[in-house]
Formats: C-alpha cells, structure tokens, sequence
C-alpha cells in the first residue's frame, strides 16, 4: 500500500482544520446552503433523505488492518454501528451529525484516509481488480498505475471542476472483475509489439441515463504514456463536454454526438501536444509508484496440505464455502479468499462495526494485514496460507460472514435505494431481501450457477443495473414504486447492456417474475452453460413469453 509522508500528513491535517471552520460557519448562518453546497461535496459530504451521508475514498479497493479498525471505531461512534461498501470499492456512512463530520474527518487522517474528490465534478476514486497482484491470470499488477493515477489527479487544477463527475477502472487480468468497459476511462494492460506490457484505452464509458460501452481511442501505447494519453483525452472533454445540462454532461455524450472518429482525432492532436512533455512518465516514477507494491513474506508451502484436504473431506458446509469462495493464488500454498456478507436479512454491501473489527484480527493473523474490497461489494483476503483456510472459515462463520454464495444469484449488487438516497425513486434493499428469501435452498442456487442480479433504485444505476445479467432498475409510476427488469447485461470482457424485458412490475412481483426466468434459464440451457450463454444464444422472445403469461 502507498505510505504517506510528512506533506500527506499535513495536507490531510490542514484540510481538517479548513473544513471545520466552514462548517461553523454554515450552522451559524455565515454561510448559505448554495456555499456550502461545493464546500461539502469536496470532502465527500452528501445529504441525503434522511441525514447526511460521508464518502471514504478507498483507493484501488486496497485497506490495511488499522483503518479498518479505525472505520469500525467510526461506525460505532458516529453512526449507528454499520458502514457500506460501494460499487467503486469506497465505503459510505449513512448517519453521521453534520457537527461531527471534521472530527470524523481528523479521524480517517489518523491513518491515512480521508474523503477527498469522492464526489463533484472531478476525477474519482480509480478502481482495479481486486485480485491485482495475486491472480493467476495477471499480465501485470496494476496497483502501481493505480497510484500513478491517483497521485496524478487528486486536486489536479484543471480538472478539478470538469463537466461532470470522472471515473477511471485499470485491469490487468485476462478475467475483467472491473467493469472497466463502462467507465469514462477504461484501461487494459495488455502486450505489446515486442511483448513488452503497455495499454490499452478505451473513453466514453458510464451507466446511468444513457448506458454506452466505451471506445477504443488508443489500441495500444507505451507506458511513459499513460499520464499524457489520460491527459489529453480529460482536455478534449473539458473543453468541450456539456456543462448546460447535467444530464448531457458526461464524456459519453461527446463521444457519442461528436463521434467516435472525430473525437480520436481530437484527442490524437491534443496529444501530439503532449506526449513528450514533463507529463510523460520516466522508468524511474514508474518504479517508485510499483515499489509501493512488493509481495509480502511468503512462506515456502504446499499446495492443497493434508489438514485441507482433511477437512474438504469431513466438513459439507466448508466444502461449500471453499468451492465457492475461495481462488488460486499465484504463490504456491496460498489461497485468495472472497468474504461475501450477503444473505437474508442484509443489505448488499452493509458491513457492521464488529465484523469490521473482526476482519481486521484475520487479515493480521491470515493475510499480511490488509484486505480488499470488491465493486460487487465483497471483501477480499488476499494472501491466505491454504492450512490456514479451514480455521479462517470457522472465525469467519462465527461473525456471519462465511456466507457461500459468492458468484450465485444471491450475491447481488445493491445501492441503498430509497430507504437512504434522496435522489432513488423506489427502495432497493426490500427487493434483495425479497429475491434472497425467494432462493434460499444452497443446492438449488449451485445448480442455478452464475448469475448476476444488480438492483438500482433509480436510473443513476449506482447498483450497475445495465451490466447485471438480470438488472432491476426501481421507476417511479404515478407515485407507486415499480421496477424494470432486464436481461442480458455484463460487465466482463465481452461487456454487454441489458435489455428491458417489457412493461414494469410491482415490488410484490418481483420475485416471481426472477423465477419464471430462472425456469426459462433451466429449460433450455445446455451443458454447463452459464446464464448468460444461454440467453445470448436464445435471445429475449422464450424469457418475455414466459413472464407475462396469464395464468389460465
């Protein structure tokens, strides 16, 4: 992980101080909502339906023991004992007092966390695989670029207030777990002429209003630069995205109108402008930036130990558990181990203080003192000696968190929904649960296989809805909560939009319509063939035939 130093230190410190005195001065009248407005957003602040809710940047998904301590000591005393992970690998407090956010703010800085460009019209959080640097699919780690990204745009003047919010993914397995091809930027590593690594840049990504897959703008370019390409395609959009209209604003929407071609050659001359500047990248800050990276001290095991083995062959339920959630690691002997919190009763992404607390003693005592968190809203330790599984399953299933559903139609994508955000038009928590009640049988979900539900509470599509195989999208209909389902969706390598599957329906339907589609799934499915497959190989008509029969 990237260590501060001394001006980190004293940025963070600074910040604090800064924003305590305006938000004095806003609860003393001093300043009027419309200027503390941009004030607040800048460190992560939003209000929502019910209280103010703070943002935590969590860069590439990457969190040592300390501040998850740290952030279960901040649920427990400024919330109300819980805290959310989100889709873009950050975590979110729903229920602090305004009053409270500096101090909860001078907390975070403690241990080299803060809110900063977690929202407003700026470059965000930059996300990654939540494997980076233990898969056995990596071309390359990506955390390193990453960090170069970071350190590049947190308070870049010129991008500090761009059309529209800004979200950039890098993946560096040959699996995509990053929903790279719906981000305003999406980066591939990938190889190059002579098989060195470079990348791959994709623009014009996003969800929302206006789901589009990104374009390719450079097929392939050298890593010195990275910096200089991300720079010119960012320069093109601020100079020429919408700012009359929110809803027009992201780069999507100039990539779409002024087209793909037009807009490469634009930014093609802008780069030309650029790409030998200081901007560009030397071997050396490309090294500095990977050396915050290195593997920890690994120890020399062996694969699949007789104890593992052992107990894969007495225990059910660990068996269970280690089929679904546990996967290779590039380092003989150790595991990478997914902790999936979602079952009945649990918001999708809620984590409570105490199992914050507890996932801290395990990545010390399991996994080299730092977690991962995932954009499906799981958390990851990364560095598990595979000996060592069977008695983190025990811990994690006495703190509720040894739920063995990762990658089944249980393990959802879930925004907050109208039980929290002002701007949702319908709850999105209640269909969850609804759905997780719906199928509860483990054997019936193995035999279901992979499929993704996302479930958004309105067309921000925090919950991913457009990518889900099966996305839930709440509408508001004359007053009524109602919810659009679609298929088809992925955020993979082959990333596809969902498409609606027809007319809405009411909260009570929902689960039975996911059946009727599951059942359409199991009928004409083919040998181990994934959701997915099988829908793009049938198409719509078999699925929508099905859901609105009338009974006879």
């Amino acid at each position: 992980m990237y260590k501060y130093d001394g001006y980190d230190h004293q940025m963070l410190a600074d910040r604090v101080v800064q924003f305590q005195d305006q938000t004095d001065r806003f609860i003393a009248g001093k300043l009027s909502d419309a200027e503390f407005l941009p004030l607040r957003l800048q460190n992560g602040l939003y209000i929502q339906r019910l209280a103010p809710m703070l943002r935590v940047a969590v860069p590439y998904g990457m969190l040592s023991s300390a501040q998850l301590r740290k952030l279960a000591f901040i649920a427990n005393h400024y919330d109300k004992g819980y805290a959310h992970f989100t889709t873009r690998q950050n975590i979110q407090f729903n229920w602090p007092n305004l009053e409270e956010v500096p101090e909860l703010l001078g907390h975070l800085a403690e241990v080299e966390m803060h809110a900063i460009q977690t929202s407003g019209n700026c470059i965000r959080n930059t996300t990654t695989d939540q494997f980076a640097g233990v898969a056995v699919d990596e071309l390359e780690d990506s955390r390193g670029y990453c960090e170069i990204i970071r350190q590049w745009s947190t308070f870049h003047p010129e991008f500090a207030f761009l059309p529209r919010k800004f979200k950039i993914a890098v993946c560096g397995t040959a699996v995509d777990q990053a929903a790279t091809q719906v981000h305003d930027i999406g980066i591939y590593l990938v190889p190059g002429p002579e098989g060195e690594v470079g990348f791959r840049i994709l623009a014009g990504g996003g969800l929302g209003r206006t789901p589009v897959i990104g374009q390719e703008i450079f097929e392939y370019i050298e890593k010195q630069h990275l910096l200089t390409a991300l720079d010119a395609i960012l320069r093109v959009y601020n100079r020429e995205g919408r700012r009359d209209n929110k809803y027009k604003a992201r780069i999507k929407i100039l990539v779409r109108e002024t087209g793909v071609e037009e807009f490469r050659n634009k930014v093609l001359k802008e780069w030309d402008l650029i790409k030998d500047s200081s901007l560009m990248l030397t071997e050396d800050e490309i090294q500095r930036c990977k050396s915050f990276f290195t593997d920890p001290a690994y120890r020399e095991l062996e694969n699949n130990p007789p104890q593992l083995t052992k107990y894969l062959s007495q225990d059910l339920l660990f068996t269970n558990w280690h089929q679904q959630n546990v996967h290779p690691h590039k380092i003989k002997g150790y595991a990478i181990v997914t902790v999936c919190f979602k079952e009945t009763g649990v918001a999708p992404g809620d984590v409570t203080d105490i199992q914050l607390q507890q996932l801290a003693e395990l990545a010390d005592e399991h996994s080299f003192g730092e977690i991962r968190v995932s954009h499906k809203q799981n958390i990851v330790l990364a560095d598990v000696p595979q000996d060592e599984l069977y008695t983190l399953w025990k811990r994690l299933k006495s703190g509720a968190m040894a739920t063995h559903n990762l990658g089944l139609l249980t393990d959802m994508i879930c925004c907050p929904g109208g039980d929290f955000c002002a701007l949702a038009n319908a709850k999105s928590i209640p269909i969850a649960e609804s759905i997780q009640r719906t199928f509860s049988d483990h054997e019936e979900l193995k035999n279901i296989g992979e499929v993704n539900i996302n479930i958004s509470g309105c067309m921000n599509a925090c919950g991913h809805h457009h990518v889900g195989n099966i996305g839930i999208l709440g509408v508001d209909k004359k007053g009524e909560e109602f919810y659009q389902v679609s298929l088809g969706g992925s955020s993979k390598n082959s990333a596809s939009l969902g498409k609606i599957i027809g007319p809405s329906f009411s909260q009570q339907q929902i689960p039975e319509v996911i059946e009727k589609i599951i059942a359409v799934y199991k009928t004409n499915r083919e040998a181990d063939e994934r959701f997915i497959d099988t829908y793009q190989r049938i198409g719509m008509d078999p699925f929508k035939e099905i859901v609105y029969a009338k009974a006879d």
